[in-house]
């Protein structure tokens, strides 16, 4: 399943610090931050496509009153 093989804790304790080595302890929030209004923009932009592609609910009128 894994092109490269599992990761293990090391890799992960490897791949933060250079990330932090590379923007910095300062622009972490901001960037966890941007991740994830765009994660939630993306999955919004999804559901409202999937139900535009729905078909309207069957509106019937109600019998009109015989009086």
């Amino acid at each position: 399943m894994f092109l490269i093989g599992p990761v293990g804790p090391m890799e992960l304790v490897l791949i933060i610090l250079i990330i932090v080595i590379i923007f910095g302890a300062r622009k972490l929030p901001e960037l966890g931050k941007s991740l994830g209004e765009g994660i939630k923009n993306f999955r919004k932009s999804i559901t409202s496509k999937e139900k535009e592609n729905e078909p309207p609910p069957d509106k019937t009128e109600p019998p009109a009153k015989e009086e």
